[in-house]
């Protein structure tokens, strides 16, 4: 079976036995509404987990995406609003959310800080910030030309599932097609020794946690211009999703091996439960402990997985 483990058919084979079943006991999950509604309804996951590969890959760990999505699509709301462009008020959430992630890198990587603990910091750190900016309340009366991008679509494909399509192949020609994302993995697998290598580990590590930053307030914009409205408690627990998808798709924790082809995978396999459970009338207390065993199963095959490296 070494070619199964070569080609890392693990996770694509979940994800076909998983479409499978739901498509034999649910007669509604083959329809074509269906499927765009899973592809919708994974986009947000799938923005958040491409930006959380790169910082897995160099064996980091980002908690701060679901509150970084909410600050920034909170702030670009309520420029909205006050009347500012619905182009400018974007361009500039992603600024923010770069911003966000550089706060991170700069602290993981020149304060020498536990990943974990800098942004399970920053996590409450944007969360605080939302809840102040908007006092607790919902922004709404958005224009109409902003919720476009989040309930539009072209050749009948949501827009959200077109960005998603294009983030990932941007992306997964950064990691698979040039140097930046050799040196990623080699920080990933030893940073000392990309760093002995002549790899400014430092400087990657930054961009990486800006990647993950602007992908996340990329993914807080499509959120809100769906629902047409920013929450203040939007994106709770979008980073356990993130990191699930990561992991499901083969991305290992430590750092150094994984794909973005996986995680997307990953993602579409959160996706398919979700959307299944729903099919299936299944209450959302049971949805919740069946996400929960996903994760630990996610986890244990992670472990699993580095054990035998």
């Amino acid at each position: 079976m070494s070619w199964f483990r070569r080609y890392r058919l693990g996770p694509l084979l979940g994800l076909v036995l998983l479409v499978f079943i739901l498509g034999v006991t649910s007669g509604q999950f083959f329809t074509v509404s269906n499927l765009l509604d899973v592809a919708l309804q994974t986009s947000v996951n799938a923005l958040l987990a491409i930006g959380m590969t790169f910082v897995i890959l160099t064996s980091g760990i980002d908690l701060s995406v679901g509150s970084t999505l909410a600050f920034s699509s909170a702030l670009a709301a309520q420029w909205m609003v006050a009347g500012i462009s619905p182009w400018m008020a974007g361009i500039a959430a992603l600024c923010i959310g770069g911003l966000a992630g550089a706060l991170n890198g700069v602290m993981v990587a020149y304060a020498r800080l536990a990943p974990f603990i800098v942004t399970l910091g920053t996590m409450t750190l944007f969360r605080g910030l939302t809840e102040i900016y908007t006092n607790g309340q919902p922004i709404f009366n958005l224009p109409n030309s902003f919720n476009g991008l989040g309930n539009g679509a072209i050749l009948g494909i949501p827009v959200p599932v077109w960005i998603t399509v294009v983030v990932f192949l941007i992306a997964w020609a950064v990691l698979s097609r040039t140097v930046a994302g050799r040196r990623i993995y080699a920080i990933g697998g030893n940073e000392k020794v990309a760093y002995l290598a002549g790899v400014r580990a430092k400087r990657y590590l930054v961009v990486v946690y800006m990647v993950s930053g602007i992908l996340a307030a990329l993914a807080g914009l499509v959120l809100t211009s769906r629902l047409a409205t920013a929450e203040p408690t939007a994106g709770n627990g979008y980073e356990l999703d993130a990191i699930t998808a990561v992991v499901l798709g083969g991305t290992s924790l430590m750092g150094g091996e994984g794909t973005l082809v996986g995680t997307i995978i990953g993602a579409l396999i959160l996706g398919v439960i979700d959307n299944g459970l729903n099919l299936l009338n299944v209450s959302s207390f049971y949805q919740d402990a069946v996400k929960g065993l996903v994760i630990l199963i996610a986890i244990m095959l992670d472990r699993k997985k580095s054990e035998g490296r």
